[in-house]
């Protein structure tokens, strides 16, 4: 393999990898994905990854982005949160991995996701109701919809670079 191919090989899998990770921090990764193999396809002339393998992996991101929504929402919403606590919900997860990611970093970002959405949900609920009951249980909503997010489109993610990588092995 000549070193050029051998070099866009080895960006194309970072690049992969990268969007799988990504998906932790609740980016949109399967869209990096996605363009990482319109990319690679392009530079390596459409020979191993055709647009037949385009389209299907077009569709399962859009499904996968389309899906990890409604999860947060839904678990929010089916313990009790109103919009202000699903709003506050995503700005606390996106603060809690920001303030996490010098202490413990990758992890730390992992954990600040969930606890900050956690945070950020209990905060708008007692914010509203006063009480502590449903912020507790909305907060847990929040919890439990965005893993639920996440581990759907982080399995549709892993999809799309096992069909890109065998395409390109087979």
């Amino acid at each position: 393999m000549p070193l050029f191919e051998a070099t866009v090989l080895t960006v194309f899998v970072i690049i992969l990898f990268a969007g799988i990770f990504s998906i932790i921090f609740g980016l949109p990764g399967t869209f990096l994905i996605l363009g990482d193999v319109i990319i690679y396809s392009w530079i390596t002339g459409f020979e191993k990854i055709g647009f037949k393998i385009i389209i299907v992996l077009v569709f399962i991101s859009l499904l996968a982005e389309t899906v990890d929504f409604f999860p947060g929402i839904a678990g929010a919403r089916r313990y009790g949160s109103s919009k202000t606590g699903v709003a506050l919900s995503i700005i606390g997860g996106i603060i809690g991995a920001i303030l996490m990611t010098p202490v413990l970093l990758g992890l730390g970002a992992i954990i600040g996701v969930f606890l900050g959405g956690f945070a950020g949900a209990f905060l708008g609920e007692y914010l509203e109701q006063r009480k502590l009951k449903p912020a507790i249980r909305a907060g847990y909503g929040s919890l439990i919809g965005r893993f639920a997010g996440t581990l759907v489109k982080g399995s549709l993610a892993i999809v799309m670079v096992v069909i890109a990588m065998s395409a390109i092995y087979a």
